[in-house]
């Protein structure tokens, strides 16, 4: 991290004028990095457990557990389209954060609280009959709607305070979200590790605890490093987030309980995946309505044009992350079943494979930052464009390269370094979309709708996911108990899915390059 931040000292670029920089950043970069590791660690590493949580102590289907999943991700990601639009409009990003993070806390805790494990019976013709305490599924049930209304608060309007604290044409914005999206990784990297390790090793309470005290050390750096924001991610109006509106009850106030019922309809729309997909359906549909006629009827042709780009790169971002969140669902179904695990005659818990990702990005964020800036300085920078549509392709090729891995392998276990191999390639497509994504929606978005267009940004990520959780349920197999039927068809299966969905995203990410010098003459000037 010191490489990336010297990097920028190096740019001649100075903070702000009221407190030293932080290593040529300001200091409030600092607050947001360490507020949003432990945040990643809780999420990721309550991440890392879900699917197996869902197959082997509740004993769900393979597509039915994949469903809830997609379904409990889209929603994390499209919250963050309400809270954005209620942090631009009334609370500003300080306090949204806050009060996610205290909705995050909750969650995460109320997960720890596992019950009785799931029993499989037969019944009189032989089929099997699985009892779930009703109890305890509606207590996780809960806590998945806690997280996701904290991290509607929370994740929108953290990336947000990052943005604001640079001016728009300062050069160092880049490299300020990579470092920032470094400890995204960090917290993610440490969550799978420790979480995971802990709940396959010592129980699924042991893990989600963990997940829980991971959010109270986000809530406790978040609060104690507000002064270093200088103001900066305050409420717009704070006359009028204090005004008596309702019952003596003053628009913050009503806010914040609005926040509690959301988290009640949540809990009731995590146990209904087919609306939470009719609701995206519609959610997005409105979204891109409202984005494209605030660029008709409110934008100069500049900001337009620049809004457009922001709009057409979002929607490609869905084939890319529909496909890389494949890692806490089918992926981490693969390894558990199908990846020989065994290191130095340790067999490794499947869970610690979802912190790959999370290394990678972690010793490769410094290089990627360094290189986007040294070829910046000498004119051959790729354009944003150009930048997704790399990180497309390389999705694509980590299933083909995934496919080959299994296809060699034939009847036996696929060796690790294929599964390696795939989480390799799809960081560096990571790299190449998702920090280049959050500072392109700041600087391509009219400043006055920044929080929604950071919104819909993660409204896309919410499509995505759902898409994602029907990719995943299309690789599932047969199960008794949490035990896969037939092994050779389980490869199989993995093999077609995988394969086909490889191919697409190679050829969509070709088309984007294609298309790639329009799209950025019409950022005018904005790289």
């Amino acid at each position: 991290m010191g490489e990336i931040m010297s990097d920028a000292v190096v740019s001649g670029r100075s903070g702000s004028g009221d407190q030293k920089d932080f290593f040529g950043h300001p200091r409030g970069l600092a607050v947001c990095f360490m507020t949003e590791m432990w945040e990643r660690f809780s999420y990721y590493g309550m991440r890392a457990l879900l699917i197996f949580y869902l197959t082997q102590h509740f004993l769900f289907s393979d597509q039915r557990s994949a469903l809830i999943y997609g379904a409990y991700t889209s929603l994390v990601y499209l919250m963050p389209v309400i809270g954005g639009i209620l942090s631009d409009r009334y609370l500003g990003p300080r306090k949204a954060v806050t009060f996610g993070a205290i909705l995050l806390v909750l969650g995460h805790f109320g997960m720890a609280f596992e019950g009785s494990a799931a029993v499989a019976t037969l019944g009189a013709n032989g089929e099997t009959i699985i009892t779930r305490d009703p109890f305890f599924m509606q207590i996780f049930y809960l806590s998945l709607a806690f997280i996701i209304t904290g991290v509607g608060f929370l994740k929108a309007n953290i990336s947000t305070i990052v943005g604001k604290l640079y001016p728009k044409d300062d050069p160092r914005r880049d490299s300020g979200f990579t470092i920032f999206y470094m400890g995204i990784n960090l917290g993610a990297f440490l969550g799978a590790l420790i979480a995971g390790w802990l709940g396959q090793t010592y129980g699924w309470a042991y893990g989600f605890g963990a997940a829980g005290i991971g959010m109270v050390g986000g809530l406790f750096v978040f609060l104690r490093g507000q002064p270093h924001l200088l103001g900066k991610a305050d409420p717009p109006n704070e006359g009028q987030l204090k005004e008596r509106i309702f019952a003596g009850l003053s628009r913050e106030v009503l806010i914040y309980i609005g926040g509690f019922a959301g988290v009640l309809v949540v809990w009731q729309l995590v146990q209904n995946q087919e609306v939470v997909g009719q609701l995206l359906d519609g959610f997005s549909l409105l979204m891109l309505t409202v984005v494209l006629v605030y660029a008709f009827m409110k934008c100069s042709k500049e900001d337009r044009d620049r809004m457009l780009v922001a709009t057409i790169l979002i929607v490609f971002s869905v084939l890319f992350w529909a496909l890389f969140e494949q890692a806490g669902s089918s992926l981490n179904l693969l390894a558990d079943r199908n990846v020989d695990r065994a290191i130095f005659g340790y067999e490794v818990p499947a869970s610690i494979f979802q912190s790959l990702n999370a290394f990678f990005i972690i010793t490769l964020a410094p290089l990627f930052s360094i290189m986007w800036i040294w070829l910046h300085k000498r004119g051959l920078e790729p354009s944003t464009p150009v930048k997704f549509g790399l990180a497309i392709i390389q999705v694509g090729l980590g299933f083909m390269v995934l496919v080959f891995g299994m296809e060699m392998a034939g009847s036996g276990q696929t060796a690790l370094i294929w599964l390696v191999l795939i989480y390799l390639l799809h960081t560096t497509g990571e790299l190449c979309l998702s920090p280049v994504g959050l500072s392109m929606v700041t600087k391509l978005s009219v400043a006055r709708v920044v929080g929604m267009m950071m919104g819909v940004w993660f409204l896309a990520s919410a499509y995505a996911n759902f898409v994602a959780g029907r990719i995943a349920a299309l690789t599932g197999v047969e199960t008794e108990g949490g035990e896969v039927v037939d092994a050779a068809a389980a490869a199989a299966n993995y093999i077609e899915v995988y394969t086909q969905v490889g191919l697409l995203a190679i050829g969509v990410g070709g088309a984007l390059l294609l298309v790639s010098p329009w799209l950025k003459r019409a950022m005018h000037g904005v790289h």
